[in-house]
C-alpha cells in the first residue's frame, strides 16, 4: 500500500473557509507538483480530495478524475483519513489532497504511532509505503518534496 498526502497549495484568506481559492502563487505550486506527480504516480491510483475549493483546485492541476470525499474536509481526523484511504488492510496507491493539521497528524501517526502536530508545507507531498499486513508491517517514508524544490 502506498499513501501520498498532498496539502493544498497556497490559498487566499477569507470566509467562508470552504470557498477559499488558490492564489496565483498557489496555482503555480499546484501545477509544479502536478507535473512532478504525473511522471511518478502509478497508473491505477485512487485520488481522494477534500470538498474545499482550494483542495479541489489543487487536485484539478493534476487531473479531473478524482473522488470528492466530504470526510477529509478541514477538521478531519487522522483516523478518518486513514480509513477513507484504505490504509488499514488496503492495497494499491491512494493520493489524498487535504489540509493541515490533519495531514501532518497522519504523517506523525504513521511514523511514530502518535497523531502529533507536524507541519506539512502548502503544496507539498509526503509519500508513504507500507509493506506487509496490518499486524506485521513496515512503514517507510518514500519521499517528501515541496513545490519550491521542483
Amino acid at each position: 500500500m502506498e499513501l501520498i498526502l498532498w496539502r493544498h497549495a497556497e490559498a487566499e484568506d477569507g470566509f467562508p473557509d470552504m470557498a477559499r481559492r488558490l492564489t496565483a502563487k498557489g496555482e503555480k505550486q499546484a501545477e509544479k507538483m502536478a507535473v512532478f506527480l504525473r511522471s511518478h504516480l502509478p497508473q491505477n491510483i485512487r485520488i481522494l480530495v477534500s470538498p474545499a475549493k482550494r483542495a479541489q483546485q489543487t487536485a484539478q492541476a493534476l487531473t479531473k478524475n478524482f473522488t470528492t470525499e466530504p470526510a477529509i474536509a478541514p477538521e478531519a481526523s487522522p483516523k478518518v483519513i486513514l480509513e477513507k484511504s484504505g490504509w488499514y488492510g488496503g492495497e494499491g496507491c491512494v493520493l489524498v489532497v487535504g489540509h493541515q493539521p490533519a495531514l501532518g497528524e497522519v504523517a506523525a501517526l504513521l511514523l511514530t504511532g502518535k497523531p502529533e502536530y507536524w507541519s506539512i508545507k502548502k503544496g507539498a507531498i509526503w509519500w508513504f509505503v507500507r509493506r506487509g499486513d496490518e499486524k506485521n508491517s513496515d512503514i517507510a517514508l518514500r519521499l517528501v518534496i515541496t513545490p519550491d524544490l521542483l
